[in-house]
């Protein structure tokens, strides 16, 4: 097991983790990792004794960071969710609590699910383009951790009165449409922001789905995530989706693609599924 100790809750957590997943049949070898740049090497040593089973703690960007690693290894994945939105876990039905979390580690089944990538990089629930890749590029150094989402949702909105709509253009199949959006969502799975907005997805469809918020005025945003939050069917006005295996991307102006949290990419991109490329341990 590797808790990422610097997510939101982590360290804190990471002994209530420890003894939750006491009844695994087999010795467990936790590690809580202060610094984030140690992630990377850690589970790369952990993979190499070959275990059955690899237990990610953190948030949606720790798993998103390293799931790329588990590609190509007969290992399965359990997850903690330990971040703010946690929206990878609420895509597989996964409980937010350490108690229930470990219930499914413990008790529940392996099931083979999808990842997406942008272009070569692997990544667990979704990407986005417009103002969630400004949020994660400016958002101050220990916002999240300090004051969770509430914090976190402050600065969104502070970022918001910066944000302006821009040009999407798809390309799919030869065809190609350019659209006035005011948000891109490019989903392995319906949570984005630990908000249900793409419910068409599913982490098992062998789909990728670009989800575009169309407008010209940026309140079309607010009315978009507000109607997701009330689970209102208006979340799906002036909203086009594009849905196969790869995908190409391009906007007016250039911008950056937050990957669950974190800003990696930028315009133009390929999008694509990776279709049952690694298992999880989910919900019975």
């Amino acid at each position: 097991m590797v808790v990422n100790a610097r997510a939101r809750r982590g360290h804190a957590m990471f002994r209530n983790a420890c003894d939750a997943l006491s009844g695994l049949p087999c010795p467990l070898d936790a590690r809580a990792v202060e610094n984030p740049a140690d992630l990377e090497p850690t589970v790369r040593e952990l993979l190499a004794g070959k275990p059955d089973l690899l237990i990610l703690g953190g948030g949606d960007g720790t798993i998103s960071g390293l799931v790329d690693l588990l590609v190509g290894h007969d290992v399965v994945l359990g997850v903690l969710p330990l971040g703010t939105a946690n929206s990878f876990a609420r895509s597989l039905g996964i409980p937010l609590t350490i108690e229930g979390a470990a219930d499914v580690i413990l008790n529940g089944r392996s099931r083979r699910i999808d990842l997406g990538m942008i272009d070569k990089d692997y990544y667990a629930n979704c990407a986005a383009m417009g103002i969630s890749p400004k949020i994660a590029e400016t958002v101050p150094h220990g916002l999240k951790r300090v004051a969770g989402r509430l914090g976190y949702l402050g600065w969104a909105a502070y970022q918001f009165l910066r944000f302006r709509p821009f040009t999407l253009i798809v390309e799919q199949n030869g065809r190609y449409e350019r659209l006035r959006v005011v948000e891109v969502r490019i989903s392995n799975g319906p949570y984005h922001g630990g908000t249900e907005v793409v419910e068409s997805a599913a982490v098992d469809s062998g789909e990728i789905v670009v989800q575009a918020v169309c407008g010209h005025v940026k309140r079309r945003l607010i009315v978009n995530w507000a109607a997701s939050v009330l689970h209102s069917d208006y979340r799906k006005e002036e909203v086009r989706e594009f849905r196969g295996r790869e995908i190409r991307l391009d906007t007016i102006p250039p911008l950056p693609i937050s990957i669950d949290g974190e800003v990696l990419a930028h315009t133009p991109v390929t999008a694509r599924i990776a279709p049952g490329i690694i298992e999880v341990m989910a919900p019975v």
